[in-house]
């Protein structure tokens, strides 16, 4: 099925190549391809944990996540996060949970929605303009490279963004501003860490009394269970798993849940929220956060030839047929 997605797709999606990006023009790999001598030169990556090795720059020639970074591109995130951080309230929050919270959009595999994604570009993110599908096999395979035998956390690469569908129309077509981008918790005060946190200022939970104190609604330690999280792909993903009855283990719905929360994991804020099981599975966030945004890159997936192993894993740890 096509999707056709609205909005900055012209502006996104037109950024001319800079000076030195022939060396990342598309090109098809297998699994046994992936990360051998016709990849990157040793002088062009970086070394982390677990053997992944990373590029210095993102799909565009530029380094990742720079949102200050003089682009085509960048005008639509600014205006993306303009949106997001103005409409995402604590209200609006919980309207959204109980709305998708009912799962009854329609009933279909973990395979099928990935299909779906196929022509979604997430304009929330200045370091892709490729389909949704080839972010998920990228971090997927980057981790089964690294971790071969965590098989759980090879499934939570495929599925991570699979709540992206909520761009569907099928699904009420949700505008990006309401699916993408990075989460932050509602009911307490926005950090300042938050990319764009000058919008912030225009969202009446700033002005809120109720909302706008370091704890807010919530106490010490609470929790991040116990938080709501601004509302997108994350927190959809993760009740669509936890409501359909997953058998993967806890860590990879934590994964899911805040895999975005880079307040949270990238700049250490929120820690005054957390409880011992949160510090122990955010070191795993960690992990999987390396391949989720240094594995965009032009090298391609071979669909077909990994699709078997992956739908194993499917069978593995979910029903044949999910609520949505």
């Amino acid at each position: 099925m096509t999707v056709i997605v609205q909005g900055h797709q012209d502006s996104i999606n037109g950024e001319a190549l800079l000076a030195g990006d022939e060396v990342n023009q598309t090109e098809t790999v297998s699994q046994e391809k992936m990360g051998s001598s016709d990849g990157p030169l040793e002088s062009d990556i970086l070394q982390l944990d677990g053997g992944f090795m990373t590029p210095d720059s993102n799909a565009f020639g530029h380094a990742f996540r720079d949102y200050e970074k003089e682009s085509v591109r960048r005008a639509g995130v600014q205006e993306f996060y303009r949106t997001n951080h103005i409409n995402q309230s604590y209200e609006y929050v919980l309207s959204k949970r109980e709305h998708y919270g009912k799962l009854d959009k329609t009933v279909m595999s973990i395979w099928e929605c990935c299909e779906l994604l196929n022509e979604f570009v997430d304009e929330s993110d200045p370091d892709l303009d490729e389909p949704q599908i080839e972010h998920l096999l990228q971090t997927a395979e980057a981790i089964r490279k690294d971790y071969p035998n965590e098989d759980w956390l090879h499934l939570t690469g495929l599925i991570h963004d699979l709540g992206k569908v909520l761009l569907h129309p099928n699904f009420g077509g949700e505008p990006q501003w309401a699916v993408v981008g990075d989460t932050y918790p509602m009911g307490c005060a926005f950090d300042e860490s938050i990319v764009h946190y000058e919008f912030f200022k225009e969202n009446p939970d700033f002005h809120n009394p109720k909302y706008n104190t370091k704890y807010g609604v919530y106490s010490e330690n609470c929790g991040l269970e116990n938080i709501i999280i601004s509302w997108g792909h994350d927190e959809y993903m993760h009740m669509v798993a936890k409501m359909n009855k997953t058998t993967l283990p806890p860590v990879a719905l934590f994964i899911i849940r805040f895999h975005s929360f880079y307040a949270l994991h990238r700049a250490g804020a929120y820690t005054h929220l957390m409880n011992d099981e949160d510090h122990e599975m955010l070191e795993w966030v960690k992990i999987f956060n390396k391949y989720d945004l240094y594995s965009k890159s032009k090298v391609r997936v071979d669909v077909e030839e990994v699709k078997p192993y992956y739908q194993s894993l499917i069978d593995k740890y979910f029903p044949s047929k999910l609520r949505w």
